[in-house]
């Protein structure tokens, strides 16, 4: 037998104070809300905001939320600002709609930029990585997110990049990895092999600049177009939402799967092969030929010019479906497809083919039968123009590829229990190469299978590696027995909202969902696409400043602005003209903003209202101050607003008149479910916060018309007060938080329902719903287009049936008017719960006229 301990006789006193302070504020209601006053508020909200992690056993909706991981540059920038800014309110939003959040950070900290700054400074790129991660978390942590800091990683820890080299493994097994020798973009300024998807249009490095070079070299490939059918089919996946232009890019990028690959080996060159695509693959077991536009593409040169346009290669390629060797030439006679470098020459099916292999006597089929079986077996659907990715590097900073070459056993795996295999320790870095290639120590080894003396691979992973699966790791982050937990990945998997840039439209979100399908394959995903919607955001750009003669940028302090709409300015010392353009910020370009001196000047909180405001999360954001005092005259307004409700339910002056009184409490009700129902659907339908911001300060613009007694007697006011600052919360917690402190110190409190919690802080508020009693919209549609609408209580309307719905549509006089000489298709009917409903009608067009094509108008919603 035991006994509990009894509780001391104060502790429910206690417990009660413990909450008092968790939401009591400055209390300083008689102040102006001044800098140094918002300054005040973040200082003392700082560790008192509530951070509700993933809970494991909640049986609550599962929301994970996923911006892109930052590269630890040093310090935050605007764009920085935006994006987690974004993430922060949604997942802050999600949380208060009673989600079960999943909100993690880390860094994306491999590469050439903290290899190349090292090199400049002289130290360890160890060194300057963490010491760069350590500052920019104290910046994010300013900035008042919630992160799951106990789920951060940096992709440079061995902790994390043993599993990178698990993931390099895996695919080893399922045999989407290999080594060729082939001609690669050299960049000649970072001394390094750059994938194609790193050129840009001009043939310059998509991260220095310099003008590429082609070089052959034996390099490291995944084979992604074995999944080139499955990522395509993918991005029509119903799940997907708000994919839009990524779709088209990507679609574009990996071209129409209409054809069949085939790996046919080289003659004499263990494990080298040329990777051919036809078309036609039931006549690939009859190909004559195979063109090539360069013969150094994958080092050959010897040959026998055949004429001025064609050489005969001395190499020959096996056709893996009978065996059989045929030559290889070097052509530009020949039509190849949109950005491939090979053919392959069928001349029994196509009469270019033939014409050329008579050309220059060419031994062909002339006749043969169609076999497309055979081709399927040996190859895969892909498209043309698609190329494998390559994931060599030759720099020092990244994850070592797990690879031991032996000269006896040729390439070796390391197996699996030597992992991590790490990065020897460096105290500086070098601009020659890699140096792991330069390291003897760290390259000799022993081969896993016979033994014998061995060297590393000296070449690492492109950092897009890296960031393929990241996001699966943060689901456990100290997992140790894989990469990441399946039996995590089941209930936490995949990713709901995952917001970046537009930037990585073909690169990472490629690479991405190319490993996501690729595990999902192995059984270990329950999907196989990894981002459910994105939230593309757009660019902070500045203002920037450039002589017309010169092209120089100068800071603004050194331009006089004559006129802004017609963008004339002159440089203040000679007079020399300006020219003044919006362009992503740049230290270069003398039209950044640091964030900390946001800070400083107008407050975090400000700092987060102002770069969502005004703007579309996926617009570009024109850093202008004249768009500064909206927001900052809105959060005045708010902390009048607050002070008046404390004052006036003090005083408590009375109701002059019972009929304007219940004219304003009916006001304040239509105000607060409009408001209310704006401003939810634009934070999470819709994801335009801008607009989500616009609705706020339309309802502070009713709360500020309610006389007096209406702050003090209302409980309409009341409530609507209380859904003011909750809908502020997830974007400036700390000030709402503030208001919060202030709304509930005020005395004589009206509503008594479980919608408020009075002794909670107000990130611990249930997000507000449109009452059951307030008309919403059933909207009726043809093809797409408004034609009637009707209102009705939320009670009814969400009563309403389908066919019920439809049986309306069809007796409004608009639609009927509309549907005359239309043959209807089909109907649809959406309900959305809290917002409008909607009937829509596919139609015909009306008859044609004149003969003309009777087509469908408008588009199916």
């Amino acid at each position: 037998m035991f006994y509990l301990k009894p509780l001391p006789f104060n502790y429910f006193k206690l417990k009660k104070s413990l909450i008092y302070r968790s939401i009591s504020g400055l209390n300083i209601w008689n102040e102006d809300l001044t800098p140094e006053i918002k300054h005040k508020i973040e200082n003392h909200w700082r560790n008192k905001l509530p951070v509700e992690k993933y809970n494991e056993k909640s049986n609550k909706e599962k929301y994970y939320v996923l911006s892109m991981f930052p590269y630890p540059s040093g310090h935050l920038h605007m764009g920085h600002v935006r994006v987690y800014t974004i993430s922060d309110s949604v997942a802050r939003f999600q949380k208060m709609n009673g989600k079960n959040v999943i909100h993690p950070i880390g860094w994306d900290a491999f590469g050439l930029p903290a290899e190349n700054a090292a090199v400049e400074r002289n130290v360890a790129a160890s060194d300057w990585t963490y010491e760069n991660i350590k500052y920019m978390k104290e910046q994010l942590k300013q900035l008042g997110t919630s992160f799951e800091w106990d789920r951060e990683l940096a992709t440079c820890d061995p902790k994390y990049y043993k599993w990178t080299q698990e993931l390099f493994l895996k695919l080893y097994d399922a045999g989407l990895v290999y080594q060729k020798q082939a001609e690669v973009n050299w960049d000649p300024i970072d001394q390094t092999v750059l994938a194609d998807e790193q050129v840009d249009e001009n043939g310059k490095s998509w991260r220095s600049g310099a003008k590429v070079e082609k070089k052959s070299l034996r390099q490291w490939f995944v084979k992604t177009r074995k999944f080139a059918k499955s990522l395509l089919d993918g991005l029509d996946d119903p799940s997907l939402k708000d994919w839009r232009d990524i779709t088209k890019l990507q679609k574009h990028w990996i071209g129409e799967c209409n054809g069949i690959s085939l790996d046919f080996s080289l003659v004499g060159r263990k494990d080298d092969f040329l990777s051919m695509w036809s078309d036609k693959p039931e006549y690939m077991e009859h190909a004559a030929f195979i063109a090539v536009r360069k013969a150094s593409q994958f080092g050959a040169s010897a040959g026998s010019d055949l004429d001025a346009s064609t050489r005969l290669l001395d190499l020959k390629a096996v056709n893996p479906l009978n065996g059989k060797e045929i030559p290889i030439l070097a052509t530009d006679s020949l039509e190849y497809q949109e950005s491939c470098d090979t053919y392959l020459g069928i001349p029994m099916v196509n009469s270019a083919d033939k014409q050329f292999a008579d050309n220059f006597n060419l031994s062909y089929e002339r006749n043969g039968e169609p076999d497309i079986d055979k081709a399927k077996s040996k190859g895969f659907v892909s498209s043309a123009k698609l190329r494998d990715w390559l994931i060599s590097r030759q720099r020092y900073w990244g994850t070592p590829i797990p690879i031991i070459h032996c000269d006896k056993c040729g390439p070796q795996p390391v197996p699996r229990e030597q992992l991590p295999v790490k990065l020897p320790v460096s105290t500086s870095t070098t601009k020659t190469g890699s140096l792991l290639a330069q390291n003897e120590e760290w390259l000799k080894t022993e081969c896993p299978k016979c033994g014998g003396a061995a060297k590393r691979e000296s070449d690492t992973m492109d950092t897009f590696v890296d960031s393929t699966w990241y996001f699966l790791r943060y689901l456990n982050p100290n997992y140790e027995k894989d990469m990441f937990d399946v039996e995590r990945a089941k209930t936490m998997f995949p990713v709901d909202l995952y917001i970046g840039g537009k930037e990585h439209a073909v690169l990472h979100l490629y690479y991405a969902r190319f490993i996501s399908h690729f595990l999902h394959s192995l059984g270990l995903l329950p999907e196989r696409e990894p981002f459910k919607r994105l939230l593309v955001q757009g660019m902070v750009m500045g203002r920037s400043f450039r002589v017309k003669g010169t092209g120089q940028y100068l800071h603004e302090s050194m331009v006089n602005i004559i006129n802004v709409k017609k963008n004339k300015a002159e440089k203040k010392e000679t007079g020399e003209p300006v020219t003044m353009q919006w362009e992503k910020m740049s230290k270069s370009k003398h039209n950044g903003v640091d964030p900390s001196d946001m800070f400083k000047e107008y407050g975090v909180d400000t700092t987060r209202l102002l770069i969502l405001a005004d703007v579309a999360p996926t617009s570009h954001r024109n850093w202008n101050s004249n768009t500064f005092p909206g927001i900052l005259g809105w959060q005045r307004r708010l902390w009048l607003t607050v002070g008046d409700f404390i004052k006036h339910r003090t005083a408590m002056p009375e109701i002059s008149s019972q009929d304007e009184f219940r004219a304003q409490e009916d006001y304040m009700f239509d105000s607060r479910n409009y408001y209310v129902k704006g401003a939810t659907f634009n934070y999470c339908d819709s994801q335009q916060i801008s607009v989500a911001i616009s609705k706020m300060q339309g309802l502070t613009n009713s709360l500020r018309r309610a006389p007096p007694s209406v702050f003090a007697r209302g409980h309409q006011f009341e409530r609507a007060l209380a859904c003011q600052i909750i809908l502020l919360a997830p974007i400036a917690p700390h000030f709402a938080s503030e208001l919060w402190s202030g709304f509930l110190s005020a005395p004589n409190r009206l509503n008594q329902s479980n919608e408020i919690d009075w002794n909670a802080n107000i990130l611990k508020q249930t997000w507000p719903d449109i009452d059951y009693e307030y008309n919403l919209d059933l909207v009726f549609q043809v093809n797409g287009c408004e034609n009637a609408v009707m209102k009705f209580p939320r009670k009814e309307i969400e009563m309403l049936c389908k066919d019920e719905a439809i049986a309306l549509a069809f007796e409004q006089k608009e639609v009927q008017e509309t549907l005359k000489r239309r043959t209807v298709l089909d109907v649809q009917y959406v309900m959305h719960k809290g917002y409008e409903s909607v009937v829509n009608i596919i139609t015909t067009n009306p008859p044609p006229k004149n003969g003309q094509k009777n087509e469908m108008v408008g588009e199916i919603s």
